[in-house]
């Protein structure tokens, strides 16, 4: 009977370990399918064209020479490589301002003749209409439609993804605040969480210890909203006054929050690691009249490196993944930060933020996966490398 009861808990235990690894496969496969579908997706609004005079030669445009043309930063079209034209955008809602009801229709069915009789007769124009309402073209001459490519998206330094006609999915600016704000927060909460690691375990008596520790271990529990709150109302003021900022919302905000929040978990596994370093190996070296400072750095730090750098990494995880704290305290302004005093959004809290409102199954969404996948290939660097780093730490301790 025992013999049974052990075989079912065994099946049991390889069915959990196989649906699980087969559920995190199933959500990776999901997310990466989910993902790459941005790339087979038009530049152009769907359902839309971009229609030119016949004599334009401009045949294609890349989103943001789209976006620069129709928020007039671009007026002439010899800075797209045509001809000495200025540029004269036109959008379906203008076509009132050509024709009146009676000439449209009263359904607009005379709609399309009149757009393409505007086209043929305005030579620097750039229509931006609905695909249906071309009903001659051969009056008109198309934008090419070319799908969104790799550039656009990695090397793109805007992201505008409601932008019209052409949304812009640069993703530099949020893959940049990320790392920005997790760097800083990880510069910040190392020495901390690393000191008073060594303080509990080297230095402190065993009662202050029985308390201290708890107490840390207590503020991991804490809702990140709740620290979110607390930067907002304490850190960000604190950062506009003593910086003379116009606002307090910064990468530098996010960066201590993320610190705070990141504090218990890089405090608990080092000092756990810390006090597993053998007895006998800290005998050892102040028998040999090390004090008891070089014992510390000489002896217990390098025996502790694996587990000091697995706080660290999971300290990182924790900044880098962060969603609501930094949402609140970031200031959320999708640029690439040039210092950590500025403004700036995160992958997590882009994430987090349009979700809710990207149309599902199209480009917004498919965007949004992408992040969910570049945030994915972060994590997975950061802990091949700190495994790394922690390989070779223990080799140099042997």
């Amino acid at each position: 009977m025992k013999k049974v009861l052990e075989k079912i808990i065994e099946g049991i235990l390889t069915c959990s370990g196989f649906v699980t690894s087969i559920t995190i496969v199933l959500i990776i496969v999901f997310l990466f399918s989910q993902a790459f579908g941005l790339f087979s997706s038009k530049i152009i609004e769907e359902g839309y064209v971009l229609a030119l005079n016949q004599q334009n030669k401009v045949s294609q445009l890349t989103p943001l020479q789209i976006k620069n043309v129709f928020d007039e930063e671009i007026t002439n079209w010899k800075e797209l490589g045509g001809e000495d034209l200025p540029i004269q955008v036109f959008r379906l809602e203008d076509l009132t301002h050509y024709y009146s009801e009676a000439e449209l229709g009263e359904a607009y069915e005379n709609a399309g003749a009149k757009i393409a009789e505007l086209i043929e007769k305005t030579p620097g124009i750039v229509a931006f209409i609905p695909q249906k309402f071309v009903t001659h073209p051969d009056k008109v001459h198309l934008i090419k439609d070319n799908t969104i490519s790799l550039k656009d998206v990695f090397a793109g330094a805007e992201w505008f993804p409601t932008a019209t006609p052409a949304p812009l999915f640069g993703f530099l600016p949020l893959i940049t605040g990320t790392l920005w704000v997790s760097l800083f927060a990880i510069l910040i909460a190392l020495p901390f969480g690393l000191s008073v690691s060594i303080y509990m375990s080297e230095v402190a008596n065993p009662r202050v210890r029985s308390w201290l520790k708890p107490l840390i271990e207590l503020l991991s529990g804490i809702p990140s909203v709740v620290y979110g709150f607390f930067g907002l109302i304490v850190i960000v003021p604190l950062i506009q006054k003593v910086f003379d900022l116009p606002v307090g919302e910064s990468g530098l905000a996010g960066s201590v929050v993320l610190a705070i929040m990141a504090l218990p978990t890089i405090i608990t596994v080092t000092e756990d690691a810390m006090r597993n370093c053998p007895r006998a190996m800290r005998e050892a070296s102040l028998a040999l009249g090390a004090s008891q400072w070089q014992t510390i750095y000489k002896v217990v730090i390098p025996y502790s490196i694996s587990g000091i750098t697995s706080g660290v990494v999971l300290g990182i995880g924790r900044a880098i993944g962060e969603t609501m704290a930094v949402l609140m305290v970031t200031g959320n302004a999708a640029v690439i930060p040039t210092t950590i005093l500025e403004p700036l959004r995160t992958i997590p809290a882009t994430i987090a933020a349009e979700l809710g409102e990207a149309p599902a199954g199209g480009p917004h969404y498919q965007a949004l996966f992408l992040l969910g996948v570049v945030l994915f290939f972060i994590t997975l660097i950061i802990n091949f490398s700190v495994e790394y780093i922690s390989s070779k730490g223990v080799k140099r301790s042997k």
